[in-house]
This record gives C-alpha cells, structure tokens and sequence, in this order.
C-alpha cells in the first residue's frame, strides 16, 4: 500500500456533528484501487474508509472540493430551523428555553415568518403580554397565579429579546422584561434590594437578596451573567442558597443587560467597583465573598479570582475563556454558526465588546483578552471550582485544562465527559441540577469554612 496524499483541514465539512476539529484525509493506492481514510482529530478519534476507483483527475477534483467546503463558514440556522429547534428546546428543559411552556413558544412563532428582529420581539411580546396583564388583574385576589404569570411573562419577553435587544422591538421586549421580573420579585421573602452603585459618572444595578433573621454580617456570593442570559436569570436560581445564611448579588456582567460599560482588557473594574459596595455594607461580612459567574461571567469570575485573590474567599466558574476561545481560528472555525448555541452568537459576541462592529475587528481584538496575553495566568489566585463539559463546542475544554494546570492553589473541577456548554447533558445534567448539587454546595462549603 501507498501513501499518496496527505490533506488537512480545520473543519468538519458535515463529516461529524460534534463540532470543528482537524480531518486528517490519507489516500493509498491499494490494488488499483484508491482508499480514502479519513480521520477527525478532535475530542474523540473517528475513522471513516472509502474504497473506490478514479482518476488522478477526478481524485484531484474531490479533494480540491473537500478542501473549498472546510473554509466556507458555517451558515446561521434558518428562520425555520430555528422554529425547530426552540420548540424541541421548550420540550426537553433546554437552554435558552429552560422554563418556557413548549405552547407558548409554539403560539409566538405562528407570527413569525423571518428573520426580522423586531417581528420576532412581537411574536413573544404577544403572548407575554397576555400573562402580564392577567397577573396585574389578579394581584390581590390571587396572588400565587399573579405571580406564576409573571414568571411565564418575565421568560416570554425575556426570550423575546434573545441573544441581545439589537432592535428597537427587542429593546422594548428586554425592557418589558425587568419590569415583569420586578413585578415577579414583589413576592420574593426575604425581598429584593434594586441597588444603583455610582461607577465613573454612571450607575451599576443588581439584585441584592439576603438571608431572613441573619445574626450579625452574613457571606455573600456576587453572580455574573453570560453572553444573553442576564442578571434576572441570576437572581431566580441563587434563591436556593438563602437557607444557608448565605446571600447574594447579581449584576450584568460588563456589555450585557443593564451594565454602563462594554468588555475590555480593563472592563473587571466595575467588579471591583461591586466588591467595594458590599464590603461596604454593615449587613454583610466582607471577609466571606465568593464570585460565580456563567460562560462570559466566568471569564469574569477567573479574572476576578487573580486580581482580586485578596478579597475573594473563592470563585466558581462555568466554562470560563481562557485563551484558546480567544484566537480568531478559533472564532472561524467554531463559534462562526454554531449549532450547540440556538442563533447569532458571533453578533452577540460583537455587540458587547468595546468598538467592535465587523467579524475582522473582532478577530483583531479577542486575543487581546486572552489571560495568558494578559500575564494572569500562573499568578496568585482565590480557590476556584471549574465546571466544563468535554464536548463544549462554545469554550474549548483546552482552556479548563490549562486553567486547572496554573495558579499557586489547588482548584476543584467538575468535567462532565458527556456534557456541553457549562457542562450540560440533556435529561442527565440540565442546568438546575448542577447548580443546585454542584455549584451550591461548593459555595456554602467555601464561604462556611472558617478563615485561614
């Protein structure tokens, strides 16, 4: 047998679901016959063979449009496909659509015909608009299904306005957004505290919730939102660590939701902003603060776990950018139509770092965050708890690792084998419950432990 040609190529080109990887195409000479092997070199190894007989000519001709097809970038799903996929996300639990009712999705898209943002925003708002004025009617003669309309409201228009508010419709439906959340929070116990803390002539706002008959100060955890979920989203699930003495805050990460500025090399400022107001308040004991933060708030989290070691009992974070996510091959040959991530993720990803507005100055400008560029990496650090899934197709599981390998603390880490982005697995790890037996226990063991 002989080895004739050897073709690299950086992309799937359909040959695997799984994401971007490096196809390995080896064609031998067997017997008058050519052999095709071809190979992808990713998380997993596959070996696919082919045995046929051609032309050199015709032979140069298949390679040469196997080779087109690896650099084309993936298309965005289509206005159809992403009807699809939504409603099949509704059903299973899924991220973006955790919470939402499988017929109210269904119902909003009976509108929705394009790609147009604002049609979309119209089509949730619709529905959402049903729940908001019911729960309003229903207030004082039933308040508990005031308040689950609110909820159903809140997610509708939040979902309305995802990934990002991009058009005056879905900066209205992010707007109607908070407004229900807020009405939602009405019944929190122990209620919400709205904070506005001054930040270089503008204002931070988060959610502040502590716990019920506290005696004296109490730790705190101070959580950060991703890419398009936002700090509502935060405030909902961290309820759960109330009965353990433990309170918290949550803030819009830096170019999300309602926070004053866009991401830079510089943008963790405004955390330390927020560490400096709850350290602060008399309510709360300064010397147990904790950061947990989701994707893009994970990059903030390690971050804030280097610069700020000193004030930070520790950080959990999932799925943090290190700095792998932030080469542009990377940008190209994953992120560019994603398929794990529902729609327009690299638009989203554009609209919240500072001036960039075109796929080539985003290139130009993600290394530039990367920590190891930065110099972090390997420095004194908080104790952390990293959280992955092997088969992320968002953050490559590269960054965990070398994450894991740097510092001068030992850190604890859940790689879930089978899971994606955040280490989610569909019907074994879904969102709730590695927040609920993962995250949550980590950080009352963290805050609760005593002091060095």
């Amino acid at each position: 047998m002989t080895s004739v040609m050897l073709l690299r190529a950086g992309n799937d080109a359909g040959f695997s679901s799984r994401g971007p990887g490096t196809l390995i195409l080896l064609i031998h000479l067997v017997k008058k016959f050519h052999v095709i092997e071809i190979r992808r070199n990713g998380p997993i190894m596959k070996t696919t063979h082919f045995r046929f007989a051609i032309f050199p000519a015709a032979l140069f001709a298949l390679l040469s449009s196997i080779a087109s097809a690896q650099n084309e970038p993936r298309r965005e799903r289509t206005i159809d496909e992403i009807r699809v996929e939504a409603i099949h996300r509704a059903e299973v639990g899924q991220y973006p659509l955790i919470g939402l009712d499988p017929g109210d999705v269904k119902e909003a898209f009976e509108s929705i015909h394009t790609s147009d943002k604002d049609e979309w925003a119209a089509g949730f708002m619709h529905i959402a608009d049903r729940y908001f004025n019911e729960a309003k009617s229903l207030e004082k003669s039933d308040p508990t299904k005031a308040n689950a309309d609110y909820i159903r409201a809140w997610r509708l228009y939040s979902f309305g306005r995802w990934p990002i508010p991009a058009s005056p419709g879905k900066q209205r439906s992010y707007e109607k957004a908070i407004e229900a959340f807020l009405d939602h929070a009405k019944f929190f116990d122990p209620p919400l505290e709205v904070v506005r803390i001054p930040f270089e002539g503008k204002e931070i706002i988060g959610y502040l919730r502590l716990p019920k008959d506290a005696k004296g100060p109490v730790p705190l955890v101070i959580a950060v939102n991703g890419l398009d979920s936002r700090k509502e989203d935060l405030t909902e699930s961290f309820s759960a660590i109330l009965p353990f003495g433990i309170g918290y805050l949550a803030v819009d990460g830096p170019g999300t939701g309602q926070n004053p500025i866009k991401v830079s090399e510089t943008a963790d400022r405004m955390l330390s902003r927020v560490l400096d107001y709850v350290q602060s308040r008399p309510e709360i004991d300064k010397n147990r603060l904790a950061m947990h933060g989701v994707s893009w708030g994970a990059y903030w989290a390690t971050k804030m776990a280097i610069v700020e070691h000193d004030r930070l009992r520790g950080c959990s974070a999932q799925s943090p950018p290190v700095n792998k996510f932030f080469q542009k091959d990377f940008l190209m040959n994953s992120l560019m139509g994603n398929r794990e991530y529902l729609f327009d993720q690299v638009p989203a990803l554009m609209n919240i770092l500072q001036d960039v507005h075109t796929l080539d100055e985003l290139g130009d400008y993600l290394p530039k965050l990367s920590l190891v560029r930065e110099g972090l990496l390997g420095k004194p650090m908080a104790p952390m708890l990293i959280l992955a899934g092997v088969l992320d197709t968002q953050v490559p599981i590269d960054d965990e690792y070398l994450l894991l390998s740097n510092g001068d603390v030992p850190k604890d880490a859940w790689i879930n084998p089978h899971g994606g982005h955040l280490g989610r697995q569909v019907g074994v790890w879904p969102d709730p419950r590695i927040f609920k037996q993962v995250i949550i226990p980590w950080l009352v063991k963290t805050l609760q432990a005593p002091a060095n």
